[in-house]
């Protein structure tokens, strides 16, 4: 199965996404293609970063991830592609992929990366405002039909790596932030549950609100209720019920966040 995913912030009210579905069947005529999403916040590489990390995990061995959130492009950052594990990521060199290579390292498993420079695995013409259609697009294609990543660039050690904010803890008190929002409004933190090491929350203060302890599932607190709870990549999150966190909030990303433990 010739499967290539699409990740992007360019929207569906223009016509990208299709173009780059244009520019890979063209190449790969019978390429799967799903998208991830294309609502990642214009110019958002962390959010990017992020949506990677969360979705790579589940597709199968041989998959290639073409994502682009690209303020960069057409300045001398470079292009890149990778085999990351059993898959492979093609996008801009700006830290997009820096979930993907942390896990990697932890787990080691391969991590391959090359700079590209082969035109001829482009299109012919290569705008400075779209690579996803001039050169990712068509590398994704050609490496869905098996060309080999070692022929696509030259190998790329110095790679880009995001510098995501670090939660700190000092004392009973975690120290964290905001570092997404969803469709729905929940806020995810930079705090997982593997940070808390089986201690118990006792509350989370945030834009002036305190949340009491730490919930399973929405249907433990009423309808309008705000709470905190781990989402399912195990981050710890605020949400409303049947409501938006952020909209209730007034909170974006970057947003600081107190999460207290019980003595």
């Amino acid at each position: 199965m010739k499967l290539i995913t699409l990740l992007t912030d360019f929207g569906l009210s223009d016509s990208f996404v299709g173009i780059m579905k244009g520019v890979i069947y063209g190449i790969c005529p019978d390429a799967n293609i799903v998208d991830l999403t294309h609502d990642i916040p214009p110019q958002s590489v962390m959010a990017g970063a992020l949506a990677l990390e969360r979705a790579v995990p589940y597709f199968p061995p041989g998959t290639v991830h073409v994502a682009v959130v690209d303020p960069g492009v057409g300045t001398p950052r470079s292009p890149l592609a990778a085999r990351i594990g059993t898959q492979y990521v093609v996008g801009p060199d700006n830290g997009l992929f820096t979930c993907l290579y942390k896990r990697a390292e932890k787990n080691g498993e391969m991590l391959e990366v090359v700079q590209l420079n082969q035109p001829q695995y482009w299109l012919a013409e290569i705008s400075k405002v779209f690579h996803g259609r001039d050169i990712f697009a068509p590398v994704g294609a050609h490496l869905a039909s098996g060309v080999p990543l070692s022929l696509l660039g030259s190998p790329l050690t110095d790679f880009k790596r995001l510098n995501f904010p670090q939660a700190r803890r000092e004392g009973y008190t975690w120290f964290c932030q905001v570092i997404a929002i969803d469709h729905f409004g929940t806020l995810q933190l930079n705090l997982s549950m593997a940070d808390l090491q089986q201690a118990e929350v006792k509350q989370v203060c945030v834009a002036g609100e305190k949340i009491n302890g730490l919930c399973a599932t929405f249907g433990e607190r009423p309808a309008g209720e705000l709470m905190t709870l781990p989402d399912s990549s195990g981050h710890l999150s605020i949400a409303v019920v049947n409501g938006s966190a952020a909209g209730r909030l007034n909170v974006t990303v970057g947003e600081e966040v107190q999460v207290e433990l019980k003595n």
